[in-house]
């Protein structure tokens, strides 16, 4: 079926990721892996290549896009290629979304220009160890100084992406208690200097998947925050979460699709290669079978993909609607790449081949951005049960 939701410019902008994809990042990806995180000179090519600043307006240094299909069409390439951006992909998906809807007019002046070269990586820091996806029950605190000058920012916090190499955090804080009444009050952003002194990063912790991203956990003693670096209102910062959940589910729903197609085409190249008793894999019929409903799967989630993509970029895009991709999408992409890994029988257990490294990376899409649990119970609430 031919798709519709791309446009010339946008396809011309695949192909210029797929050339960059193939000479800056295939052939250090394995070193990246083994290493645990992206080199920093990395993101500042992607920065001159102005991935870092498609959504930005162009008075900061950006090309003023409002559309989300660009980082879309990133996705479905880097998924093709088997491999990804290391934490790139949360310094634009996830932060800058709150730097442009609540940031200042002299913070965005003061922050996106290096944003956008790649010279100032970001992170967002909301899980902590005892509080998971409650939010509302984190307890890393920022107290007001009796001068009013800066906040004095003490908690810790955990799985968080691109921790280790971020030179701006996005800490979400109690900068007072909840009440009975409302839990989720109280909650700001604090865009936090990690060269802040009490700032620390812990562990780098080693995941199942997703090896070139490095995940830490990070402390905070006593960390002075300028009163200047507070994003947006004090205690607002609960429903800012909330109203950039659409677009992390709906980027994390695309990931999902990108990696179930790549499986598909991996299965597809390997099996015609292969040969078991005289045979190609390909000519058994359980081997057709098995990708003809793989196929089938991979068009269904792209169906779903592209009328969220459509319908975000006109504002239209339901926190149901972005749960229900996710859903779909994230489970789906689990139970497909599993069928294309053992169509590479014992190959496809061995990391050197990109489908093993598919599988470790998509299985965590069922738990970030809200669990599947937590999609079926927002879904099932839209529907009034």
């Amino acid at each position: 079926m031919r798709r519709t939701v791309f446009n010339e410019d946008h396809e011309a902008f695949r192909r210029t990721m797929r050339d960059f994809i193939e000479s800056e990042v295939a052939p250090h990806y394995a070193q990246w892996g083994e290493q645990g995180f992206v080199p920093r000179e990395f993101y500042k090519k992607l920065g001159a290549l102005g991935v870092f600043g498609i959504e930005v307006p162009e008075e900061y240094g950006g090309a003023g896009e409002s559309s989300f299909k660009f980082n879309a069409v990133i996705t479905e390439e880097c998924a093709r290629a088997g491999v990804s951006f290391g934490g790139s992909s949360v310094h634009t998906g996830l932060c800058l979304p709150y730097l442009l809807a609540y940031g200042t007019e002299e913070q965005k002046q003061r922050w996106l220009p290096p944003f956008v070269a790649g010279e100032m990586m970001t992170a967002i820091a909301m899980t902590e160890p005892g509080a998971g996806s409650d939010l509302a029950g984190m307890q890393t605190t920022a107290k007001l100084s009796e001068d009013g000058t800066h906040y004095v920012l003490n908690g810790a916090k955990t799985f968080i992406t691109g921790g280790a190499q971020a030179d701006r955090v996005l800490v979400c804080c109690r900068t007072s208690p909840p009440s009975p009444e409302d839990r989720r009050g109280g909650i700001s952003i604090l865009v936090v200097d990690t060269s802040s002194e009490g700032y620390a990063v812990g562990r780098t912790l080693d995941k199942l998947g997703l090896k070139t991203s490095d995940t830490a956990e990070l402390s905070f003693n006593d960390v002075k925050v300028p009163v200047e670096d507070l994003l947006g209102e004090e205690g607002k910062a609960f429903g800012y979460l909330a109203h950039n959940l659409p677009q992390e589910r709906l980027g994390i729903a695309l990931g999902a699709y990108s990696q179930a197609a790549a499986a598909v085409r991996f299965a597809h190249d390997y099996v015609k290669e292969r040969t078991v008793f005289g045979r190609e894999v390909a000519s058994f019929q359980n081997t057709k079978f098995v990708l003809a409903d793989c196929r089938s799967d991979v068009d269904a989630m792209q169906a779903v993909v592209d009328r969220a993509l459509e319908a975000h970029d006109a504002g239209e895009l339901t926190a149901a609607d972005a749960a229900s991709a996710k859903l779909f999408t994230t489970e789906t992409a689990g139970r497909v790449i599993d069928k294309c890994l053992q169509l590479h029988g014992g190959y496809g257990y061995m990391m050197e081949y990109p489908i093993a490294r598919l599988y470790a990376d998509t299985r965590v899409t069922r738990i970030y951005g809200g669990t599947s649990e937590v999609m079926r119970s927002i879904v099932a609430k839209s529907m009034g049960l």
